[in-house]
């Protein structure tokens, strides 16, 4: 009877309010009436007001009774609450009780007139009936109006100490989505340097020597340049569009070192369509050429390898380099980069390994072949 639900309070989720809908309301009335009506009839029966030679007759009176006092009291002691349970929480409680009194003494005035037209009231008994029924009325209204209201009442606090526990959880992962949102486009962002310098640094080389060679790899820059600036759009690329910025960009440190340089990249096609981080190769291909192929007077070999299975992708890069240790790589380093966007991205379902095969240093990436976390 008691709804209790403020006229502002609404689901996080999707903004609706919580208010009771017309076919709640309908199907509590249904519940209460019936409920009353059977609950005055009981009594009736028990103190001899009701013979079992006429219990229809005798039925519609209860009916009347409970539908004239309880449809009204549903009403007003739904609007009661949702207009004062906030404003006087204390008050709520005599004022439930005052409007139960008047529901239960209109309501049997005006069920006793409905009885009087239906004959079953005998003329002139109408006020005998009065004296008699409504002390029963109020009892019985106080009791089973305030029993169900009192319900309600801890229904609503419960109700809305839910909704303001869901309200903060909804807040704190839309915070905490902003804030990852944000460190990975700190993080992305910090790409296009490393890409741009290094790369600046190569054509420098080569402008003396071979201006068209210089050309081309202008060229390659820009392509490199443009995948870059996109890729910072989006969180994931397919393999296949971030294996040509890994060809284009060993094509132009091919021009720079010469035949110190050879590159294998073995990635089966049917992994193209596969979504990794951009520039995720990249970085750690680029790793390569500074601290081993720039570092060193020998020929060096890097291979690029992918392979999937179990759900997972795995790409390698493996250099002639003397290794080294991650956990002595920075946050600011390109690999320290590129691991705290896999965790950003992934979660535990991602890794960064570095291994030693014999005298190769071999980096790997495994990521999950389907959705994010």
């Amino acid at each position: 009877m008691n709804d209790c639900t403020p006229i502002n309070m609404r689901d996080p989720a999707n903004g609706s309010k919580l208010a009771p809908s017309y076919g709640s309301f309908l199907s509590r009335a249904i519940w209460i009436v019936a409920g009353a009506t059977l609950l005055i009839f009981l009594i009736f029966l028990s103190t001899g007001r009701i013979r079992l030679s006429q219990i229809g007759i005798q039925m519609f009176g209860v009916f009347a009774y409970s539908a004239l006092i309880a449809l009204p009291s549903i009403l007003i002691l739904t609007r009661i609450s949702v207009l004062f349970t906030n404003r006087f929480p204390r008050l709520v409680f005599l004022m439930q009780a005052l409007a139960l009194v008047c529901t239960a003494t209109i309501g049997t005035f005006a069920a006793d007139l409905v009885l009087q037209y239906a004959g079953i009231v005998r003329p002139g008994g109408y006020w005998i009936e009065i004296r008699e029924a409504l002390p029963f009325s109020l009892v019985i209204s106080l009791t089973f109006g305030l029993s169900v209201s009192t319900f309600e009442t801890l229904r609503y606090k419960l109700q809305a100490a839910t909704l303001e526990l869901r309200t903060r959880q909804v807040e704190q992962e839309r915070a905490n989505k902003l804030l990852v949102e944000a460190r990975l486009s700190s993080l992305e962002s910090r790409i296009h340097p490393h890409i741009l310098f290094n790369t600046l640094n190569s054509i420098a080389s080569l402008i003396p020597s071979d201006p068209k060679r210089a050309e081309d790899t202008v060229g390659k820059l820009a392509s490199l340049l443009r995948f870059s600036i996109s890729a910072n759009q989006s969180s994931l690329v397919p393999l296949a569009q971030e294996l040509k910025i890994v060809r284009d960009y060993l094509e132009i440190e091919a021009t720079r070192f010469g035949q110190r340089l050879h590159y294998q990249i073995s990635v089966p096609a049917a992994l193209g369509d596969i979504q990794v981080p951009p520039l995720a190769l990249q970085t750690l291909t680029e790793n390569c050429v500074k601290h081993v192929v720039a570092q060193s007077n020998q020929s060096t070999s890097i291979n690029i390898n992918g392979a999937q299975q179990n759900g997972r992708i795995e790409l390698t890069v493996t250099d002639d380099g003397p290794g080294f240790s991650f956990a002595d790589i920075s946050p600011d380093h390109g690999l320290g980069n590129l691991a705290a966007r896999l965790e950003l991205l992934f979660g535990e379902a991602a890794h960064l390994n570095v291994s030693r095969i014999g005298e190769k240093t071999v980096v790997a990436i495994a990521i999950p072949a389907g959705d994010l976390k």
